[in-house]
Order: structure tokens, then C-alpha cells, then sequence
């Protein structure tokens, strides 16, 4: 408990720090993150099937956050980038003598380089934000790509906490317990009300109309799970119960951002709805 109190003091101590330090260090330590998701990715995916080369895969990720928070018109880029993950790594599993094999190498490493690049959507809504009212009540703190990033942080946290919170109180009904045994309909109920709530709150709190925030809340809430049991997915497949060791006390990177790797997309599509 010790170990694990003090590897979260320093993990948000580091998060607190870039957040606040701003561009360009907010996109670089998205990048990070990415790329240290990406190699545990595919850490996991020859357990569960598929012997990926981790390069040139795991570059992907990185070069996707820094491409989204910095090139103009970033959108633009997606197809290309998505043909690009394709081609090359395609190209790189020629090498292969057994053709089977090379396939597997392909689809695995494809996968494994979509999958972590989904963060990216981090960077996007940095670029997407509208501006923020002065009169709101969130007006005149943050930039508004910083404060829609905390609207998202804060929306997936409190699905999180009130998940647990109502899953260890009432402990009714397994949900997918043959992919994630601990959780329970009871847990998802009390976390998507939490995040309905606290969504709709904020969003209205930084100048947006109030039904559309509580959507919003009730989408992130859903892809934030799905997030969640998709890694735990990949994790049972690989047989393993944490995606990494970096974190004492935590497991790794993508056990810290699964559910963000799904949610990211829907707050950045709603501001993309609203900004248009």
C-alpha cells in the first residue's frame, strides 16, 4: 500500500507539472505516453498470438500524437497515416519466411500500432477546444484545450471512483466477468450516473449547453468502459494481469490510460459537433 501511495503522489506530481507547463511540453508528454503504451502493447501481443517485431510498429503511436498537435489540418493526415501503419508494416512482414507467420505479424502489428495511437485524440482536443466564455465558470483559468482535456480526466475519474465505490457496496450482477471478473452491473450503473452528472456539470461549467454535456457524460461513460474491458481483453488473452511493471504498485501505462484510449475520441467529436 505503501509502494502504491507513493508511485501515485509522484505520477501526479508529473501530470500536474506538464499540465500546468502547457504547449509544447503537454503534446510531448502525451507522446510519451504513447509511446511507452505502444511497447507494452506489444509486450502482449506475442502471448496472445502474435509474434509482432516491435519495431517498426511501436514508433507509430508517438509520431500520431505529435503529428495531431502540431501539423496544421491534422485530420487531413489520418487516412494517409493509417495507410502508412499498413504499408510498412505489411513491407516489414515480407521478411517472414512462413507466410502464416508473416500474416499474423501483420494484423498483430497493425493492431499494436492503431491501438496506443487512439491517444492522440488527446493532442486533438488541444487543437479543437472552442474558446472557453470569460463569463463561464471555467472562463479566464485554463486555455481551452487544457480545459476540456481536465472536463475529460475529471468525466473518466469520477466514472472510475463512483464505479468501484458502488461495485464494492451493492455487488450486483457480473458484467462480462468472462473477460473482467471484478466488475459488476451495479459498479457500471453508479460510475455512468457519476459521469453523466460530473460531464454534464462541466461542460456546462465551460460555456456548453447542458443536455449536450450530459450526452456527453453518458458516451464517455460507455466508451470508457469499453476501453477498459478491451485491455483487460488483450490482457487475458496474453495471460497476464498487468500490462507492465513501470508503475509500482500500479501495473503500467496502459493499465493507467485504457479507458482514455476510448474516451479521448467522443470528447473530441463532441467538440468537433459544437465547434462546427
Amino acid at each position: 500500500m505503501r509502494e502504491r501511495a507513493i508511485s501515485a503522489v509522484v505520477i501526479a506530481a508529473v501530470v500536474i507539472a506538464v499540465f500546468l507547463a502547457g504547449e509544447p511540453w503537454l503534446t510531448l508528454g502525451i507522446a510519451a505516453l504513447a509511446l511507452l503504451a505502444s511497447l507494452e502493447v506489444f509486450r502482449l501481443l506475442p502471448p496472445a498470438g502474435f509474434p509482432v517485431a516491435l519495431l517498426p510498429g511501436a514508433i507509430f503511436a508517438p509520431l500520431a500524437v505529435l503529428a495531431t498537435g502540431w501539423l496544421d489540418d491534422a485530420g487531413a493526415w489520418v487516412p494517409l497515416y493509417v495507410a502508412l501503419v499498413l504499408i510498412v508494416l505489411a513491407i516489414d512482414a515480407f521478411r517472414r519466411p512462413d507466410v502464416r507467420d508473416g500474416f499474423l505479424v501483420w494484423m498483430g502489428g497493425s493492431f499494436g500500432a492503431l491501438y496506443p495511437s487512439l491517444l492522440a485524440f488527446l493532442a486533438g482536443i488541444l487543437v479543437v477546444a472552442p474558446a472557453v466564455p470569460e463569463e463561464a465558470l471555467l472562463g479566464g483559468y485554463l486555455d481551452a484545450g487544457r480545459t476540456w482535456l481536465l472536463v475529460l480526466v475529471l468525466t473518466v475519474w469520477s466514472f472510475d471512483t463512483f464505479a468501484y465505490l458502488a461495485g464494492r457496496t451493492f455487488k450486483r450482477g457480473r458484467f462480462l466477468n468472462h473477460i473482467s471478473p471484478n466488475k459488476t452491473w451495479s459498479g457500471v450503473i453508479g460510475g455512468t450516473v457519476a459521469a453523466v452528472i460530473v460531464g454534464g456539470l462541466l461542460a456546462a461549467a465551460a460555456g456548453q449547453w447542458l443536455p449536450g454535456g450530459l450526452l456527453m457524460g453518458l458516451l464517455v461513460a460507455i466508451a470508457g468502459q469499453a476501453g477498459d474491458v478491451a485491455e483487460s481483453m488483450l490482457k487475458r488473452t496474453a495471460g497476464v494481469k498487468d500490462s507492465g511493471h513501470l508503475i509500482p504498485g500500479h501495473g503500467g501505462i496502459l493499465d493507467r490510460v485504457d479507458s482514455f484510449l476510448f474516451a479521448a475520441p467522443v470528447v473530441f467529436g463532441y467538440l468537433v459537433i459544437v465547434g462546427s
